[in-house]
């Protein structure tokens, strides 16, 4: 039996891998680079909601589209929140000066318009049409998504029409805004629900939030993350936004405040007394720190209080997707908190009420009909705390439930995101 020479295998060897590498490269000889696509998004970051629309959107488009290049063309990824897109993209471009915006228009192939709570982007979607011709798409917004009275909210901008209609794509983060937009005369050739980018949020900083629970006795499980809100961000009360006092929006949240966050309060109270569990009261935007001492904390009774834990400052989305993922779930009048919760497999319950526009409405398209509460209905109001006990004293059930929901989203995201891949 005859033994091919070591040194003539290795010759062998390489010989074979040259011509299958030159047969592997004819290949694709002549075949399109990969596609490049602009990504308009991260709209501020006052709001880890806001935040955590950038990271989900990426996500997607890396573990539906690999290969594609993708640059970020941001409002505002300051406060920390550049070094956090970077830890969990570190091969993410940023585009800002105009000079980069003017090459990305050169040498991207697709603009998408991120998730977000209106068409945030419509100025520079309708200039890259405009000075590209390149195609364009919006993925995940809620429509016409005007914060304001019930008129106000009926109407549709005709420009926001005409962008939209000229979309290769529409996706619309609730059923509501879909049929809204089909009414008021959008015409984009694809028009359908896709779940706000936030979902597929999985930005992290565990060492932050195991530190923080650690201080505050809280245990993996153990806890309840709760988030009070006004009727209207008092975005005012921000230091560096330069916002004007808005007369009308702070005396309808003090008219309503006591109202729509007094159920919370009593689920608070119900849960401490009735199950072992403590409760986190956190912030999704950083005016609701100073409003959960104020709202939520100070006035429960001492008993109550004795297992409550305030968190006293505001935090980016990494640790709070952390800290949500080691609670037994969360309740309250925000959204996007809770969308970040179910994305992750934990069980969330929303509460709404008209101002917010019809974003509330996408826990009914996911399957979470029952764990959506509308505070202008006092029948509504009436089973929130029910709700947050059978939450608090079941976990294992709200986690199977949680589960079925969070399957929807994923079959959406795919699907949707093979409609951007074909559009590239």
């Amino acid at each position: 039996m005859s033994v091919t020479p070591q040194s003539d295998t290795r010759m062998t060897d390489r010989r074979t891998f040259l011509s299958h590498a030159a047969a592997f490269a004819g290949m694709f000889a002549g075949l399109p680079a990969p596609r490049t696509i602009l990504l308009r998004s991260s709209w501020q970051t006052v709001n880890i909601g806001d935040i955590g629309h950038t990271p989900g959107v990426l996500r997607l488009i890396g573990d539906h589209i690999p290969g594609v290049d993708v640059r970020l063309w941001p409002s505002d990824v300051g406060h920390g929140v550049e070094a956090l897109l970077r830890r969990r993209f570190p091969r993410l471009a940023f585009v800002r000066t105009p000079e980069e915006v003017e090459a990305a228009f050169r040498e991207c192939d697709f603009l998408l318009h991120g998730s977000g709570p209106s068409l945030v982007g419509r100025a520079d979607v309708r200039r890259w049409s405009q000075e590209t011709g390149k195609p364009y798409g919006v993925y995940g917004i809620t429509f016409p998504g005007v914060y304001g009275t019930p008129e106000e909210m009926s109407r549709a901008n005709p420009a926001d029409v005409e962008i939209l209609s000229k979309a290769r794509f529409a996706f619309f983060r609730d059923s509501v805004s879909l049929a809204f937009a089909k009414d008021h005369g959008v015409a984009s050739p694809v028009m359908a629900f896709a779940p706000d980018g936030a979902f597929a949020a999985d930005v992290r900083d565990d060492e932050r939030a195991i530190a923080f629970l650690a201080a505050h006795q809280l245990e993996p499980g153990r806890f309840l993350c709760v988030i009070p809100r006004t009727r209207f961000t008092p975005y005012w009360e921000i230091a560096g936004r330069n916002t004007p006092f808005d007369t009308g929006r702070h005396a309808r949240n003090e008219a309503m405040k006591e109202h729509d966050n007094a159920p919370l309060r009593d689920a608070i109270a119900a849960v401490v007394r009735q199950t072992s569990l403590k409760v986190l009261v956190c912030p999704e935007d950083e005016t609701q720190v100073k409003l959960g001492k104020e709202i939520l904390v100070d006035p429960l009774p001492a008993d109550v209080r004795a297992r409550v834990v305030w968190r006293d400052r505001y935090w980016l989305t990494d640790e709070a997707i952390s800290t949500y993922t080691r609670s037994a779930g969360l309740f309250g009048l925000e959204m996007h908190s809770p969308i970040m919760c179910v994305g992750n497999g934990i069980p969330a319950i929303v509460c709404r009420f008209a101002e917010q526009t019809s974003k509330g409405f996408m826990w009914r398209d996911v399957g979470l009909g029952d764990w959506l509460f509308d505070l202008d209905i006092e029948a509504d109001v009436r089973r929130v705390v029910p709700a947050v006990l059978a939450l608090a004293k079941d976990p294992a059930a709200a986690r199977i439930k949680v589960a079925k929901a969070r399957q929807l989203v994923l079959e959406r995201q795919r699907e949707t995101m093979e409609i951007v891949a074909r559009n590239l």
